[in-house]
């Protein structure tokens, strides 16, 4: 059955490939018993030379990090008592802002606010144009005075739920436990190349994608988390089995909190990534160089998708905001059929 779901669910992706809109795709499929597919299709890299894509290579799961990576870790802190989700950063970062303890809004950010998106930070900030030391540039973020603006998606606010749990943990994101077939840049492995970079010069193979991540050391809140297909699917099941989360964390990432937002997560709303067949118990989020996680908690069953779109450059119209909802919707109605 399972192998029947998979080859259905990875025609759009294999399609997407033959008519040369993304080098390379894999899907990966498992279900709540550790059930599991693997499709791939394509090159891990078509510049400087051709390679092809196997199910080994690792991904740069850009904003996938949020959830697989810092979200988890800020629950798990939660979970174990050492934080209040509705209590303000400056219980790990006390000299967030620290020249306007009095009025900086920053230090009234609280962890919840920062996991649902629901701040004035902006979407995005050129920081790596403003230097490449991480320590520096760490705290550039916390002592700036950002300007206000409307509740956007923010990378600015899981680059300070970063530096909370490195701070609270006394250790840097990659010294934190990862499930295996993940691993904070350079990879283990074989690594699938994303973008020429015109900031460095080159084609980014096994090295962080995001320009600010790479600038404050490879390994933040927001980005610098790479995987196997594999590494995803073992996350993916400890979500749908509960051997990954306990029931506290689990409630978290499925309720809730602002607009179609959970803590870290998304779910199902009208254009969604994951389509408009799942089940509205269905979380997911994705990634900016072609990545993305699924987990239908009804069906018991998660996906991910995982390509190289950016791979050589992002300037180019990959399909992939049509690609996502229409593999999701393939996979739920072969599901469905039984």
């Amino acid at each position: 059955m399972i192998d029947r779901i998979a080859d259905a669910a990875f025609a759009p992706a294999a399609d997407a490939v033959a008519q040369g809109r993304i080098p390379g795709a894999v899907l990966g499929i498992v279900t709540a018993d550790g059930m599991r597919a693997v499709r791939v299709v394509g090159k891990a890299q078509t510049v400087p030379t051709p390679e092809p894509l196997t199910a080994g290579h690792w991904f740069d799961l850009a904003s996938v990090s949020k959830v697989m990576a810092t979200t988890s870790f800020v629950l798990q802190l939660a979970d174990e008592g050492r934080i209040d989700l509705d209590r303000p950063l400056t219980d790990a970062i006390p000299d967030l802002r620290q020249y306007d303890v009095a009025n900086a809004p920053e230090r009234r950010l609280t962890f919840r606010d920062c996991l649902v998106h629901r701040t004035f930070l902006p979407a995005v900030e050129p920081i790596y144009t403003y230097g490449d030391d991480p320590a520096r540039l760490r705290a550039f973020v916390l002592q700036r005075e950002w300007k206000h603006g409307p509740a956007v998606y923010s990378d600015i606010n899981f680059i300070l739920l970063g530096i909370a749990v490195e701070r609270l943990t006394g250790a840097p994101l990659d010294a934190l436990p990862l499930g295996e077939g993940l691993s904070w840049g350079p990879p283990p492995g074989p690594a699938v190349a994303t973008e020429f970079c015109q900031w460095r010069g080159r084609v980014l193979k096994g090295e962080v994608h995001d320009e600010n991540c790479s600038a404050m050391g490879g390994r933040t809140g927001h980005a610098g988390l790479f995987g196997t297909v594999e590494g995803v699917l073992g996350f993916a099941q400890g979500l749908l089995d509960g051997s990954g989360a306990s029931a506290a964390m689990l409630e978290a990432i499925r309720t809730p909190v602002e607009g179609h937002r959970t803590a870290g997560w998304e779910i199902q709303f009208p254009g969604w990534s994951g389509g408009q067949a799942c089940s509205p118990t269905t979380i997911g989020h994705t990634g900016f160089t072609g990545t993305g996680l699924w987990v239908d908690f009804e069906r018991g069953v998660a996906w991910t998708l995982l390509t190289n779109r950016v791979h050589p450059t992002r300037h180019f119209d990959s399909g992939i905001f049509t690609l996502r909802p229409a593999t999701g919707d393939a996979l739920i109605a072969a599901f469905d059929a039984g």
